[in-house]
């Protein structure tokens, strides 16, 4: 299948490094591709989280875009790829919590468990305390305040590319601070509620 006309200067000018281009491009297709992501995976936040990331390794990845080939299936294979990879690592990391779960559950009473979640979460924040101003300003905003990509872009004024970039150094700085206290419940709770990275 190949590109119409008009997309095919498009994606020339998005090849070379137009942000414009890229904009419009986003604005034509992000609503259809969102639908369809959220057809599979039925939770909104996730369904952003996976939209972003889609346009994120467009722009990354934009002098490998073949103008003359259909601009729409490539975003829809990419998209297909992302929900997989997201559904194989929920996957893992409910099978690595349910087996953590069942070795741990004769070890902790309820006040324990209660001193342990507040152990995790002062670990985490001390983790993020440690990251680079401007990476933990991004962290904060797009992971405990729950702001999108694009939202954090036009508030700070930066690429979504730079704000993908500071999140992926962020979580693993953080996991690699976790992994210090030997502790594996801290680990996967990271895990799940920041991402998930080889």
């Amino acid at each position: 299948m190949y590109a119409p006309e008009n997309e095919i200067g498009l994606l020339t000018e998005l090849k070379s490094g137009s942000e414009s281009a890229f904009k419009f491009l986003y604005d034509n297709y992000s609503i259809q591709l969102y639908r369809r992501i959220f057809k599979l995976v039925k939770i909104e936040v996730i369904a952003q989280e996976l939209l972003q990331d889609l346009f994120v390794k467009i722009w990354e990845k934009r002098e490998l875009i073949d103008p003359t080939r259909s601009f729409r299936s490539y975003l829809y294979t990419i998209a297909e790829r992302l929900v997989y990879d997201h559904f194989r690592c929920a996957t893992r990391l409910s099978r690595l919590a349910k087996e953590v779960s069942q070795h741990t559950s004769e070890l902790y009473t309820h006040t324990e468990e209660g001193i342990f979640e507040m152990e995790t979460r002062n670990r985490i924040a001390e983790a993020i305390n440690r990251l680079p101003e401007q990476q933990k300003l991004i962290f904060n905003l797009c992971k405990m305040e729950g702001l999108s990509y694009s939202q954090v872009s036009k508030q700070l004024g930066i690429s979504t590319a730079t704000i993908n970039t500071h999140i992926t150094r962020a979580t693993k700085a953080i996991k690699l601070h976790l992994q210090s206290s030997e502790h594996l419940p801290l680990i996967i709770f990271v895990a799940a509620s920041y991402g998930c990275t080889p």
